[in-house]
């Protein structure tokens, strides 16, 4: 039984699978109406969202099956302090598979230690999104006919950009992707993402502050905005959530043939001028991410007919458990205490937390 927790739980042939299911659900929608008749899956989801939950909904019930589950925190135990492993273990009795969403980073890796059924993460805190990065995938697939040799630009929140960070993680399974990463100092790319994955696997990469200067080069643009909800200092949000605002004029320089993605929900980072240029894709990634989680519940049901769990070992040489700290105030282990505190070591000598992938502190 497999969960989906990190984008690089999959591998590339499976993600080459999910494309290749997700496009024949588009071209025969009728030959699967019905695959998932009889099966549930419970939408958890500590924090507000309305594509990928409602996404999540629809691909069930598309595939013939029910959705069950919360919109909020507050609608559910954790307002009365239940932990992610207890409701995730009282979810296996009602539902055959989870979509989580938590504020909170590592919140879904915990969920799927603890759950009999299958776990995907919906989005934790600013760690990962591996499905908004399906839709990503199979979007770029679907407007160039490749996933390889393109230069791809990263507009904006990069720091807490939980879509990019998890893109450019699959990006680097593929050959001759390049790099341009655009974003104001305070919001760069965090260092554990450059050296673990872009330097690790030899991406071609270049930072810039400056979105007019890159635009000639690039194949696809993907656009975030500053997300407010990841500030602690709001004064800090205000100076920077205005720093990148693509229009129309802006899109002179660019290529004819470029794909502009965006995560979704925009605030003002894209002239809504924008929408009707046919470069403009992120509407069309909204219908590519139902496809996307169509397979993959697909996919993971399958796998769940060997109801034992993928479970890591971490008590082999590279992990230290309970001996260190997690120095991220965002980590669900600040949140819940009992966790064992693991750590794994990195190739820089660096211990990172396993749940968050923030640094260790004694």
């Amino acid at each position: 039984m497999k969960s989906v927790i990190d984008i690089l739980d999959l591998s590339k042939s499976e993600i080459d699978s999910l494309i290749k299911t997700a496009c024949d659900i588009a071209a025969n929608p009728a030959m699967y109406a019905d695959r998932c008749r009889g099966k549930k899956i419970a939408t958890l989801f500590f924090e507000p969202s309305t594509r990928t939950r409602l996404s999540f909904e629809a691909a069930m019930l598309e595939l013939g099956g029910n959705a069950i589950g919360f919109s909020e925190a507050s609608s559910s135990s954790a307002s009365k302090g239940e932990s992610v492993s207890d409701t995730a273990k009282v979810i296996t009795a009602y539902a055959d598979i989870i979509a989580m969403r938590h504020p909170k980073e590592g919140a879904p890796l915990v969920a799927s230690r603890s759950a009999g059924i299958p776990v995907i993460n919906a989005g934790d805190g600013g760690h990962c999104h591996p499905t908004q990065t399906l839709a990503d995938i199979l979007t770029i697939y679907r407007e160039k006919g490749r996933l390889s040799e393109l230069t791809v630009g990263f507009c904006g929140d990069l720091k807490y950009g939980r879509t990019v960070h998890s893109l450019i993680a699959a990006l680097s399974r593929y050959s001759g992707i390049k790099l341009v990463l655009i974003s104001p100092d305070e919001l760069k790319l965090p260092g554990y993402v450059k050296n673990e994955i872009i330097e690790k696997n030899g991406m071609s990469y270049r930072q810039t502050l400056s979105l007019d200067e890159a635009m000639p080069e690039l194949d696809i643009l993907y656009m975030t905005r500053v997300q407010r909800e990841r500030f602690t200092d709001l004064r800090q949000y205000e100076r920077l959530k205005d720093s990148y605002i693509l229009t129309l004029d802006k899109l002179k320089n660019a290529k004819p043939d470029m794909s502009i993605l965006h995560p979704l929900p925009r605030v003002n980072e894209i002239s809504v001028k924008v929408d009707e240029d046919p470069r403009a894709c992120y509407f069309k990634q909204v219908y590519n991410g139902k496809l996307m989680r169509m397979a993959l519940i697909l996919y993971l049901l399958e796998t769940a007919k060997d109801k034992k769990r993928e479970i890591p070992d971490y008590s082999g040489d590279g992990f230290i458990v309970n001996k260190l700290k997690c120095s991220n105030p965002r980590c669900i282990c600040s949140e819940e205490r009992e966790l064992d505190q693991i750590f794994r070591a990195t190739e820089n000598g660096i211990y990172r937390c396993i749940y968050c992938e923030g640094k260790a502190t004694l």
